[in-house]
């Protein structure tokens, strides 16, 4: 029997299979080195198989999102966790190199595509106000807890048992969200609003410039944030294998897991903040600090350990900062009858990001003599420029909301 949607045991639910559906996303960026040396990598390549997932995703988000406004949620967030179990058992069981893991991490994207934002609208649309913000700010949470873990996860399934066990662990967590989808979505049709227009028409959402504000934002937060994801245990690596770490410092994967769940507590801070300062003042602080830290936490490649690992924790940190209150923001500036396209042009916008992100990374990392401060400096530096840009659009079409 289905919970009632807007009750807080529905959003715990939703939550709950979010962070299962989320928690092998990144299987891939734990075990990059491991990969990289198994099937001959290039940074490109590499870059390649993170950015795929991004690149998939885009395409196919506003079209499932907005079928959400005309059908039931519930066989859009199916489709979405059962291709996610498939993508990583598939990758874990049969993928044996660059082009057959590029397809499986292709289908992931699209898996997360019918999952990630159908799910966050089946828990906003219920809600309204401080009410609808802390569900969006808490499904923020789950889910970056489940990217935190993720890092963990994969490196303890493979010390155990191997990198490809990882993978097929990350498809049985997505196997059991679309169980709990199963048991709790209503297989009920949204009511059809005046206004909604033509399925795949986002014309009335490119004009509402509140709303573009924020999905401006949004889509360069996605990429800082896919970039430190998809290199940041390689460039600790690297620059652990320079600069050798105290013996009690634990490994990478580790280190980034505890970097992803700090940046929970600061994504709930965040919104908190937004909702008593302002969200403009929280969303500008959160990109000026990550531009900054950005320009400069490649160049501590090779320096003291502590170093490193602390600007990666304080990008990280900035990075999270403006999480929830973005998509918070495009939520709350949609017309309710577009809701879904407005959350799907948000979506795709912000994993369009996601997707180049990481690839000029490595196309950067590679071009520069793919190892060294420098080479790390410039690979994480260009994102500054990204940054910046999206902040300048951010304040224009906030002014001229």
């Amino acid at each position: 029997m289905a919970l009632l949607p807007g009750t807080p045991r529905f959003t715990a639910a939703m939550v709950a299979a979010q962070a299962l559906t989320q928690i092998g996303a990144f299987t891939l960026p734990a075990l990059l080195p491991v990969y990289m040396a198994r099937w001959s990598l290039s940074g490109t390549e590499a870059g390649w198989l993170i950015g795929i997932f991004f690149a998939a995703y885009v395409p196919a988000v506003p079209v499932l999102l907005a079928l959400t406004d005309r059908i039931p949620a519930r066989r859009i967030y199916l489709i979405g966790t059962g291709a996610t179990a498939l993508a990583h058992l598939g990758f874990g069981l049969l993928a044996d190199g660059f082009w057959s893991g590029l397809a499986f991490r292709a289908l992931a994207g699209i898996g997360w595509a019918g999952a990630y934002m159908p799910g966050l609208k089946a828990i906003a649309d219920p809600l309204s106000g401080t009410a609808q913000s802390r569900a969006i700010s808490w499904h923020a949470a789950g889910v970056g807890v489940a990217g935190a873990l993720s890092f963990a996860m994969a490196g303890a399934v493979s010390a155990l048992a191997g990198p490809d066990a990882a993978f097929v662990a990350g498809g049985v967590m997505a196997s059991c969200a679309f169980g709990i989808a199963l048991a709790i979505l209503p297989d009920t049709a949204p009511l059809r609003r005046p206004g909604a227009g033509a399925l795949l028409d986002f014309r009335p959402v490119l004009r509402n410039r509140r709303a573009m504000a924020w999905i401006a934002g949004y889509c360069v937060h996605t990429l800082e944030m896919a970039v430190l994801r998809a290199w940041a245990v390689a460039f600790l690596a690297a620059s652990f294998a320079v600069a050798a770490p105290p013996a009690w410092l634990p490994g990478p994967t580790a280190l980034f897991t505890l970097a992803g769940l700090l940046g929970i507590a600061v994504s709930l801070t965040g919104n908190e903040a937004s909702e008593r300062l302002g969200r403009g003042r929280v969303v500008s602080l959160a990109m000026l600090s990550g531009a900054a830290l950005s320009a400069v936490t490649g160049f501590a490649a090779g320096a003291p350990p502590l170093v490193a690992l602390a600007l990666v924790l304080a990008w990280n940190a900035a990075i999270y900062l403006d999480s929830s209150a973005l998509t918070a923001g495009t939520v709350q500036a949609a017309d309710p009858a577009l809701r879904g396209a407005t959350m799907g042009l948000h979506s795709m916008a912000g994993y369009a990001g996601g997707f180049v992100g990481p690839l000029l990374c490595g196309v950067v990392l590679d071009a520069a003599g793919g190892e060294g401060a420098i080479a790390w400096g410039l690979a994480f530096g260009h994102v500054a420029i990204f940054t910046l840009a999206g902040f300048a659009v951010l304040r224009r079409l906030g002014r001229g909301a």
